[in-house]
């Protein structure tokens, strides 16, 4: 489907979904990056009688044919109560699970304006005061997120964790890791017996973003305008997305500031109790960073490998496999 019937199919649907009685939609194109999503950027007009209303929008969809388990609507509602709990998300506005419309599931949300990079960030001179706000401020969301009240908001269909959240995740990655892998990991397997000896009690149960980390953050100069990704939510411990936080990846080379390239644990922890309430175990935080690694080991594997069995064609999914033997590295230094 090329982009001027891609177009006029969305500008039909929106239509309905009104009911509009008239809808231009200008500036479509796809953005760049979205590993397992395709997104597309556009301008929309939606006029009803003498009211005109103009809205930047995306659209987050499934690929043409993905092997990947996460659901549409499950992501739009868990936007919808984070939106409505004060947490900066996007707006969501209507979701599409009709292949028939456009080929795959989707959902159009509001387009928040700012950047993702995060080499620019790290820096480009215009995010200096950025650079200094964002790790209180990335707590202080994370606390938010963490009070969103999953059951007041029904979002029962979110996987629950069990007695034990972190033995849970860590036998799902282990199963997963034998179902993935094509050739031997000791490293991998040493990360796995490491973090069995070690797993944490996880008597507090939340909502967890799940990709919580600097490439899924719009930002100004200001600081934090919006979360993004939201697509792994799940019910769990607290602590895993503060350790996902911590992951090397998401340093972007700057690797003496190990939240995101931003700051120090000590600080983002107490930044995160502050605004929380809650105490952070400092053990528990470094077993969440290490599982964080290894997870990320395993998912570079997966998105190879959804390359490798042509579920998508995509350099970037090959080249992120490529990045295993960098989470090795960081595993054995985070173990030793």
């Amino acid at each position: 489907m090329d982009n001027n019937e891609l177009t006029e199919r969305l500008t039909d649907f929106i239509r309905a979904q009104g009911p509009f009685d008239k809808v231009t939609i200008e500036n479509f194109r796809k953005m760049p990056g979205g590993a397992s999503r395709e997104i597309y950027s556009f301008d929309c007009t939606m006029e009803r009688g003498a009211e005109v209303t103009r809205r930047g929008m995306v659209m987050r969809q499934d690929p043409g044919a993905h092997n990947i388990a996460s659901n549409r609507r499950d992501e739009f509602l868990v936007i919808r109560a984070a939106f409505e709990e004060g947490v900066p998300v996007p707006e969501v506005f209507w979701i599409c699970e009709d292949p028939a419309v456009l080929g795959s599931s989707f959902f159009i949300m509001e387009r928040v304006e700012g950047e993702t990079l995060a080499r620019r960030l790290l820096r480009d001179d215009a995010y200096s005061k950025a650079r200094a706000a964002m790790p209180a401020q990335l707590a202080d969301i994370l606390a938010r997120i963490h009070r969103v009240d999953p059951v007041a908001h029904q979002l029962g269909f979110l996987s629950e964790p069990g007695d034990n959240a972190a033995l849970t995740e860590v036998r799902r990655y282990e199963d997963n890791f034998r179902q993935l892998a094509l050739e031997p990991h000791p490293t991998f397997e040493l990360a796995f017996r490491w973090l069995l000896g070690r797993i944490p009690k996880t008597p507090r149960k939340t909502l967890v973003h799940g990709d919580y980390r600097i490439g899924n953050v719009i930002f100004g100069p200001e600081g934090v305008r919006s979360i993004l990704d939201w697509e792994l939510a799940h019910i769990g411990d607290p602590m895993e997305d503060v350790g996902w936080m911590c992951v090397r990846a998401w340093r972007f080379g700057n690797d003496q500031m190990p939240v995101g390239g931003l700051g120090t644990r000590e600080d983002f922890f107490a930044a995160y109790e502050k605004a929380s309430g809650v105490a952070v175990d400092p053990e528990a935080a470094r077993f969440w960073e290490v599982f964080g690694n290894l997870r990320w080991g395993i998912i570079t594997i997966s998105q190879a490998r959804r390359h490798m069995d042509k579920f998508v064609n995509s350099v970037e999914l090959a080249s992120i496999g490529r990045r295993t033997a960098e989470t090795e590295l960081e595993l054995l230094n985070l173990i030793e």
